[in-house]
């Protein structure tokens, strides 16, 4: 699709929200200035997006720019869209009203009373205006503020077949950092002292480190350098490491990128698990920890759980690091060889939804069965970190960035 044809059809629909949403504005006020606000808040937030558009370069991939333009578009018309949902709904509703009204009252009846709803209307429209205002609220504090509100959640996993030597075992995770999108090195350091303060025995990481490029870690080595474990720091790739998402000006510059990348997991103190495993010994009794390169159904499938347990006794004890969820859905619930407990990430919970006590929901559910948290399937668990950073959308509204703490434990 060309560049002209994409903005034509990008423009009809923000015109179609902005007229709809506008509407609901007009009925409440006859100021002139806010509509002058309205609208001209609105063509330099679109104004902004088609210029960082049409510099758009795929050799570049996702930038700040684009990021920043993102966040702008997201608390513009994100509050739109709950308004243009509420005025699309109401417009439904009097659809049927006067359907109902014409048969029964004018054909049935033959009555000539109009029945107009001006109070309704208005009404409906500050019910808009209020929910996009709590909206518009909620995104950017999540702009502002979300995206490092670092969270720690702790799980304990019982197993009946652990050994009793790995009763109480710790491991942190973390995934998805994305760093690509961070610039306050602030934050990333006091979320860094979060991690260190838990002093598990392993310190895992579920793959994309970066956005598109193994240089978006220049300058934040010794940062991540300083995760500390008792027993080692371990790591896979996810989707976004592989640099699939940016053109290069050959492939040997691409395979060039993905040596940075382990470089970069070395200099940071990770051990990289492509296809491999890490055993731990406690009195002669020990645990696997596997890890697989990404797998996922619409990414390629690099990840080979087969080849990553070669060596492991079928009766040990495993652990798996696996990016994306889809794997354990798709493969590691039914292997014939049970792993005990599947860590995952990538979902990021959409960086969007609710969590509280009773009520847990994200748009990403609708794409992903098993999006954040501890699930159990064949005796098996998976557990979803809700990711440690951002991408796309820079913020985070009600699902906070996350640091996992799971310790095993004997029944």
């Amino acid at each position: 699709m060309n560049f002209t044809l994409m903005l034509i059809i990008v423009s009809v629909i923000f015109i179609t929200i902005d007229t709809y949403a506008f509407r609901a504005i007009k009925r409440l006020t006859s100021n002139k200035i806010i509509w002058f606000v309205y609208w001209a808040t609105t063509f330099v937030v679109l104004l902004n997006a088609l210029l960082v558009m049409r510099n758009f370069s795929y050799y570049e991939g996702t930038t700040l720019s684009t990021l920043k333009a993102s966040g702008w578009l997201s608390v513009i018309y994100l509050p739109k869209l709950i308004m243009v949902t509420i005025m699309f709904g109401e417009d439904i509703f009097r659809l049927i009203y006067t359907g109902i009204d014409f048969v029964f009252k004018k054909l049935l009846l033959k009555s000539d009373e109009e029945k107009f709803m001006p109070q309704r209307r208005k009404f409906i429209s500050k019910m808009a205006i209020g929910l996009a205002s709590i909206q518009f609220g909620a995104v950017a504090y999540g702009i502002v503020k979300g995206k490092f509100n670092f969270k720690v959640f702790k799980e304990n996993v019982f197993f009946d077949d652990l050994p009793t030597e790995f009763d109480g075992f710790t491991i942190t995770q973390i995934s998805d950092v994305h760093i690509g999108s961070f610039q306050d090195k602030k934050e990333i350091a006091k979320a860094i002292e979060m991690i260190n303060e838990l002093q598990s025995d392993i310190v895992v990481f579920t793959g994309d480190l970066v956005n598109n490029k193994s240089t978006e870690m220049d300058g934040w080595i010794d940062c991540f350098s300083k995760i500390k474990a008792k027993h080692g720091k371990y790591s896979v790739l996810g989707n976004h490491d592989y640099g699939d998402y940016v053109k290069w000006h050959s492939e040997e510059e691409k395979e060039n990128n993905m040596k940075q990348m382990y470089n970069v997991h070395e200099s940071i103190g990770f051990e990289l698990l492509n296809n491999q495993n890490k055993m731990f010994t406690r009195n002669n009794k020990s645990i696997s920890l596997i890890g697989v390169e990404n797998w996922g159904l619409k990414f390629k499938q690099r990840g080979d759980v087969d080849l990553a347990m070669q060596g492991i006794d079928e009766n040990d004890f495993k652990v798996l690091l696996s990016h994306d969820p889809s794997y354990w859905d798709e493969v590691i619930k039914t292997h014939k060889n049970k792993i005990h407990l599947t860590l995952s990430g990538h979902t990021h919970g959409m960086q969007y939804g609710i969590e509280v006590p009773g009520i847990s929901w994200s748009p990403i559910q609708y794409i992903y069965k098993h999006w954040a948290g501890l699930f159990k399937e064949h005796n098996r668990y998976l557990y979803v970190n809700r990711g440690f950073g951002f991408h796309a959308f820079p913020g985070r509204v009600g699902i906070w960035p996350e640091i996992t703490k799971i310790t095993l434990r004997k029944t």
